[in-house]
């Protein structure tokens, strides 16, 4: 997966988490963002990359997010993986 197509699926995210009261509640709280943060920081590949560790990080809303998009949970993960720091997480 590209980059750019990883970083749309990890502006989905945000969006969902934003509509979702737990998820961002959630964030906010694991993370001390608040919600100018989430505006601000759109554009760095860096964050985009925690949101969707903080989404990979929680099954529940992991899998509710895969079917308000439509996806299996595995693009989830190739989505992460083409984003910074996921050098790390995985073998392979």
């Amino acid at each position: 997966m590209k980059a750019e197509q990883a970083e749309t699926i990890a502006l989905q995210a945000i969006a969902y988490i934003g509509a979702n009261e737990y998820a961002l509640n959630a964030l906010m709280s694991q993370s001390g963002m608040g919600p100018d943060d989430l505006r601000e920081n759109l554009t760095d590949p860096a964050f985009l990359a925690g949101i969707m560790d903080f989404l990979l990080a929680d099954e529940g809303n992991l899998l509710a997010f895969c079917e308000e998009i439509n996806c299996q949970p595995e693009l989830i993960v190739s989505a992460r993986r083409a984003l910074p720091g996921a050098e790390n997480l995985w073998d392979g």
